[in-house]
């Protein structure tokens, strides 16, 4: 049969494009980074494209020796855009472009139609969320680029399987992959040291938030069960990193609530894994979650976290084991949820080493990139081969 050309032959290598809409700061953008400077460079090259929003993120991988483009795409249909995509996709031959987006995986799957098959590469999808937002035409456009991918990856069993069954897709079609997370210089034992000092007995406790200000996130139940707490003296202060479309409304909600003194608002943070080691616990209260990075670095840090009872932190956080779980907008659960850890040192403690444990057993870098690799592996060679019997196919017929 004939084969499909190698589009790396001067390496040998598997060559990767991973294709994004923006690399702003964010859980996906993370595991980006992760996965292309954790890849074996012996077997795979990797190149990392995206749209708009650059932030330090991409400086990372730029340092770590990763390529990173910028596409820029200006306008809802880019004609111009879509030019320049097919052109990069056309010099550079990629035997896998992998898609983390929406809109990355629209135009990767249109711009590799383009291609001349010989050239096609294999494309992957992704589904890191519930997408319950989804129009129903975004759905038929979820399910067309569902339907050209080799493989369609999900960070959590939960976002998978919504999505398996609006894209009306068999079971098995869609593949797990766990997000990963690195390890912490902090360890739980030096927290504790710093905790039991004289001087930690006598600061509030720190409640931190750690995301995106959108909606799906749910900050004012987290502001409203603030609210309860300081009206019943419990002393703590909740620190909340990160920006977004919402932040002048939380400002607005924060002055109403009269918290101005025990909340602030951070901004975008590049250490928020320093912010996860000096934090009592974190609090994720969102709507819906896939499979959160935040809690993920979280429980690494052996900092115990308070989520709300949705999607895939039901898969990473046992209820009393190794974290607590709160009914999604309840906040009264989430107050006392938050009390019950600022009052009680001991199962903090407890807590934050069980998770610790966890993650680092099950959700580690490593375990999230050699599953990768092997899939990466076994896309290619699939690829090959069907290009190869489509081929003989064709010859047969003009025979």
């Amino acid at each position: 049969m004939t084969p499909l050309p190698v589009n790396s032959p001067t390496t040998g290598k598997i060559h990767v494009l991973i294709l994004t809409d923006e690399m702003e700061v964010g859980g996906t953008q993370r595991q980006i980074v992760h996965l292309a400077c954790a890849l074996d460079r012996a077997r795979y090259e990797v190149t990392v494209a995206y749209f708009c929003n650059r932030s330090f993120l991409a400086d990372e991988l730029i340092t770590a020796g990763i390529p990173v483009i910028e596409i820029t795409k200006k306008r809802r249909v880019d004609f111009g855009f879509m030019n320049q995509l097919v052109q990069f996709l056309r010099k550079e031959r990629f035997d896998i472009i992998h898609c983390f987006a929406f809109s990355a995986e629209l135009w990767g799957a249109l711009g590799r139609r383009l291609l001349p098959a010989s050239s096609r590469p294999a494309l992957i999808t992704s589904v890191r969320g519930k997408y319950d937002w989804y129009s129903p035409y975004q759905w038929r456009i979820k399910r067309w680029t569902a339907l050209q991918s080799s493989k369609i990856i999900a960070n959590s069993h939960a976002g998978g399987e919504f999505a398996r069954v609006k894209m009306r897709l068999p079971q098995g079609a869609i593949e797990i992959v766990y997000n990963g997370v690195a390890k912490m210089v902090a360890s739980i034992e030096k927290k504790e040291l710093h905790r039991n000092s004289a001087a930690a007995a006598r600061r509030p406790i720190t409640a931190l938030y750690v995301g995106r200000l959108v909606e799906v996130k749910n900050i004012p139940v987290l502001l409203r069960a603030m609210k309860k707490l300081v009206d019943g003296d419990t002393k703590m202060q909740l620190l909340i990193a990160g920006d977004g479309p919402l932040r002048e409304r939380l400002l607005d909600q924060i002055s109403q609530l009269n918290l101005t003194k025990h909340v602030e608002l951070l901004g975008q943070r590049a250490d928020t894994q320093a912010l996860m080691a000096a934090a009592d616990f974190l609090v994720l209260p969102s709507f819906w979650e896939g499979l959160s990075n935040v809690i993920l670095e979280s429980m690494m840090a052996g900092t115990p976290v308070i989520a709300s009872a949705v999607g895939g932190s039901l898969e990473l956080v046992e209820n009393h084991q190794t974290g607590l779980l709160f009914a999604s907008d309840s906040d009264t659960e989430l107050a006392d949820a938050m009390k019950r850890l600022a009052t009680d040192m001991v199962l903090r403690s407890r807590l934050g080493k069980a998770a610790q444990e966890r993650v680092v057993e099950q959700f580690s870098i490593a375990a999230m990139v050699s599953k990768m690799q092997d899939l990466y592996a076994q896309t290619v060679a699939d690829h090959r081969l069907a290009y190869s019997f489509t081929t003989e196919l064709k010859k047969a017929k003009k025979e």
